[in-house]
């Protein structure tokens, strides 16, 4: 869509900071199936539980927004599902992790006449929504961040092991004891340096082996890599400009591969060295690549803008011990903004639209035709479960829905929110957490 004067764009950079994430993003496996398989967390030696696949990171255990949950309902009570509780929270759009009967997630405090602004990582019952622990700090926000829409925190934290790894809006990065909230070893990316976002911090750290990987944008640095233990910098490497989108791991070949999406374009890193193997061009206006890109079988990478840009899809094949990119198709007419993508079979489904009107839409991963589009709801984040979608539009909404690609077909729908509903919805079993700029909430979608 055209914007036809500079107050439109402006509120269109302003409303780009404001990433459900996250944004933003494990395994090689990115691919659901009609019925998702069981796969550890991403640095989890561990077996694959029995039960519901906790959700550790951004876009849960797999990291791409799908889990193993099985026994939704097909329907609800008139009400909505049944609310097992409800809290206030405070402001961001940090997503919600699930692990071991808790929750973890972060929060502001605005500042008070004697008092900083602060932000709070926090552990909360699972099953009563009261809290266990809270890790505060200051967070002052650089006058040049636009808060318009928020202050954040936008990333989301990633449980691994004793720990819980979380990066505030300011760029104030901890490793904590995920018992009781106690930092372990801490960076601060504004004083070491000199980063400093427009919208704030939003990428969601990804673990790989003994590290722990998050972009900065920063040359030289555009990329880095942590020491899980001890918080040494292992590699930090690229001087490509910073992207909103977070992180994935995949796998081309048997060779595994880190996926960023930056400023202007796609890029796979080595994971273990930050060495480059291939980028491709994907630009946009003010460089705002903020949603997860997609990897699918076929060798298939699936990613989508707002911003004048739209989706496309390259192919990665390795020769003689290099992967090269082929682009397959690129159109304008998918544009996914704050929320995610899901490939089921050869299908990709996602919300599109930016600042007009939002449809949810099947696209072919394949070829890039637009299957169908359903303006059912306003922009919308899901996730795959039970081979249904649980959908959350911004005006807070939640629905339960089949997709195919013959279209959408809506199960149940409630008004569970407010505004600005933009956070990632999380579902470990049948238990469904939800979150806006107000309140936590917990549903049972048994």
């Amino acid at each position: 869509m055209q914007r036809s004067s500079s107050t439109t764009r402006m509120l269109s950079l302003l409303l780009a900071g404001i990433l459900l994430a996250g944004p933003g993003l494990t395994s090689a496996a990115q691919q659901p199936s009609k019925a998702p398989t069981k796969k550890r967390p991403a640095g989890k030696s561990a077996a694959a539980p029995a039960g519901p696949e906790d959700w550790t990171q951004w876009g849960g255990a797999r990291r791409n927004f799908t889990t193993n949950s099985t026994g939704l309902s097909g329907a609800w009570p008139a009400g909505g599902p049944k609310q097992l509780w409800s809290r206030e929270l405070g402001e961001g759009y940090s997503g919600i992790v699930a692990e071991g009967g808790r929750l973890y997630t972060m929060y502001r405090i605005p500042a008070g006449i004697f008092s900083k602004a602060q932000e709070a990582v926090v552990a909360l019952d699972a099953a009563s929504g009261k809290t266990i622990w809270e890790h505060k700090y200051d967070a002052p926000l650089p006058d040049k961040v636009n808060i318009e829409y928020g202050p954040g925190p936008h990333s989301t934290p990633l449980v691994l092991g004793d720990r819980i790894f979380t990066v505030g809006a300011a760029g104030h990065f901890f490793a904590l004891e995920k018992a009781t909230g106690r930092p372990i070893w801490s960076h601060d990316f504004q004083k070491e340096y000199g980063v400093v976002w427009g919208r704030g911090y939003s990428c969601s750290p990804l673990a790989y082996k003994d590290t722990v990987i998050l972009t900065l944008g920063k040359k030289g640095r555009s990329v880095i890599a942590f020491d899980q233990k001890t918080g040494a910098v292992v590699w930090e490497k690229q001087d490509f400009d910073y992207g909103p989108g977070s992180p994935i791991l995949i796998n081309v070949d048997g060779e595994e591969q880190l996926v960023a999406f930056m400023a202007g374009e796609i890029i796979g890193l080595n994971p273990a060295t930050g060495d480059l193997l291939w980028t491709h061009p994907h630009k946009t206006d003010w460089g705002l690549n903020i949603s997860t890109p997609v990897w699918g079988p076929g060798n298939l990478l699936f990613m989508s803008s707002a911003y004048s840009a739209g989706s496309r899809v390259i192919q990665l094949t390795r020769a003689a011990g290099k992967t090269a990119p082929k682009e397959l198709w690129f159109n304008n007419r998918m544009r996914i903004h704050i929320g995610n993508a899901i490939r089921i079979g050869d299908i990709v489904y996602g919300s599109s639209g930016d600042f007009g009107p939002a449809f949810f839409a099947g696209v072919d991963v394949k070829t890039g035709s637009i299957l169908w589009r359903d303006r059912s709801f306003s922009r919308a984040v899901s996730i795959y479960a039970d081979s249904k979608l649980v959908l959350l539009d911004e005006d807070g909404n939640l629905a339960l829905a089949m997709v195919s690609p013959e279209g959408l077909k809506v199960l149940a729908r409630a008004e569970v929110l407010s505004k600005n509903a933009w956070t990632q919805p999380t579902l470990v079993g049948t238990r469904l957490y939800l979150r806006d700029r107000k309140v936590i909430r917990a549903y049972d979608l048994g």
